[in-house]
């Protein structure tokens, strides 16, 4: 089975690119024995994701995927964005954050959103980007218990339930992360010796 080298500590995270890409062996960096953050210091998701495939990348010459992901919110101007992880400070804790969101929300009509994430692959030679958005609407109040960071206050564009709310399979075929991942997959499968 092919492997792939995912810069993350964040399980969930992971296990969301297991089920969308079952045909790889999805390694994170507890799987690489490697224990420190990597700082997130750029200024939009474009920065931090390459930063993060690229100190993996240096370290350990594996081909490595990586991806930076935020909520968009009209109404804070595209906040919280690059910061969403870390929107109530740290240490990053996602009740907190989602609490600041609707706090921040609390009588406001417009509470259109979108997720974006920006994924990148890097091998010695290259490195490419795949950004993959679902727009929705920011709930009243969290619902459901599934996901995690702001699954409970998203409601994509199409349904009535919560990211928190839908089944695993029925977000892994609709959210952002899906939709970058499609893309990567399309780049791989036409690129077959990237990897």
């Amino acid at each position: 089975m092919n492997q792939l080298i995912l810069a993350t500590h964040n399980d969930h995270k992971a296990q969301e690119f297991r089920d969308i890409l079952p045909q790889y062996s999805v390694q994170t960096l507890a799987d690489l024995g490697h224990d420190e953050e990597i700082e997130e210091t750029a200024t939009n998701l474009e920065g931090n994701s390459f930063l993060k495939a690229e100190t993996i990348f240096k370290r350990y010459g594996y081909v490595v995927i990586s991806d930076d992901s935020g909520l968009e919110v009209d109404a804070l101007k595209g906040a919280p964005g690059v910061y969403s992880a870390r929107y109530a400070g740290e240490p990053r804790n996602d009740q907190r954050n989602t609490k600041k969101l609707l706090d921040q929300l609390q009588g406001v009509s417009n509470r259109k959103a979108q997720f974006r994430t920006v994924i990148t692959l890097m091998n010695a030679e290259n490195s490419f980007q795949f950004e993959g958005i679902v727009s929705g609407t920011i709930a009243q109040s969290p619902r459901g218990e599934a996901g995690f960071g702001y699954d409970p206050v998203f409601v994509p564009k199409g349904y009535q339930q919560t990211f928190a709310e839908l089944a695993a399979k029925v977000k892994n075929k609709i959210s952002h992360r899906a939709n970058a991942i499609e893309k990567l997959l399309n780049f791989i499968n036409e690129h077959p010796t990237f990897c």
